[in-house]
């Protein structure tokens, strides 16, 4: 699978991430097949949080893969923290013990890439600054980064943060492409016009932090995809259409719709379909045209101005 390289660092990693939040709907038969194919198709960046089936998902995922030395080689392991019940927390010891929590649940000793689960308002970035030193001296984590965070959260965290924070994993997809249209919309007085995260997308170009959008099929929050949705028929025909041109599925071009933006984007799967997922990674190999891009973009009700 093609790659790139994530942030500023070293590691090189599949334009595709698995996500695993739902991999706790499987039983060990289902989870063995999905992390399988992942691997064999060269989809072996795997995206957790401490979060995801109260942590049963690590534990899946570690038992599915047959966690040992040899296979740790082999992938590459993200997860997040910061998310408690009815809170938020990025306390040091907070951090320092939820990825105690994960190596265990995932059977590593060591994450290749941290992320801070959605921002705490009651952040101390102090705090911030001497976990990940202790995780970094420990060799507990090896890069750090965060999610759902934009550009004066970023600096803020960077003030006091020595390591380079390589990936902000944010909400994005054809239909939820604000982070997009914001910039397409400069000085217009329209509802597109209205810049909701700090100009986020271009913050991470400039300092080369990845974008990792999370729920690339997904409308709203979490209301559904769009995909086949008949509420979306235009949206529909027109990635059917330029599926078709490229003899592949809805699904591949919906991912390929992300990777085509020059920012360099890691889209995070959400499926646990082995087929849906060999989809996904298929997208890597396909290029849209501007024309079928800005297509796809006006056909998901966007205007241009």
């Amino acid at each position: 699978m093609r790659t790139i390289k994530l942030g500023t660092s070293d590691l090189e990693v599949p334009v595709v991430a698995v996500g695993c939040m739902r991999i706790n709907a499987l039983d060990r038969a289902e989870a063995e097949r999905f992390v399988g194919t992942a691997v064999n198709e060269g989809a072996n960046f795997f995206d957790h949080a401490d979060i995801y089936g109260g942590g049963a998902c690590e534990e899946i995922f570690a038992e599915a893969i047959g966690m040992n030395s040899t296979v740790r080689e082999r992938v590459i392991l993200q997860s997040k923290c910061g998310i408690r019940p009815g809170m938020f927390d990025f306390s040091r010891a907070h951090i320092l013990a939820s990825v105690d929590g994960i190596l265990k649940r995932l059977k590593t000793d060591y994450l290749d890439v941290l992320l801070l689960h959605r921002p705490d308002a009651l952040v101390e970035p102090e705090e911030v600054a001497a976990a990940f030193d202790e995780l970094e001296r420990s060799g507990k984590v090896r890069h750090f980064g965060v999610s759902n965070q934009h550009p004066r959260q970023i600096e803020l965290l960077k003030k006091f943060v020595r390591q380079p924070l390589v990936a902000n994993q944010l909400q994005l997809s054809i239909t939820n492409a604000s982070l997009i249209t914001s910039g397409l919309n400069v000085n217009m007085e329209n509802e597109s016009a209205v810049n909701r995260d700090g100009y986020v997308l271009d913050y991470c170009r400039l300092h080369d932090i990845t974008v990792q959008p999370w729920s690339p099929f997904q409308y709203g929050f979490f209301e559904g995809v769009f995909l086949d949705n008949p509420k979306f028929p235009k949206l529909n025909a027109s990635i059917n259409e330029v599926a078709a041109n490229h003899g592949v599925s809805n699904t591949t071009v919906a991912i390929a719709w992300l990777l085509r933006h020059p920012a360099h984007m890691q889209p995070v799967t959400g499926t646990t379909n082995t087929e849906r997922l060999k989809d996904c990674i298929r997208a890597g190999d396909v290029h849209l045209s501007r024309e079928e891009w800005y297509g796809i973009l006006r056909a998901a009700g966007n205007v241009l101005p």
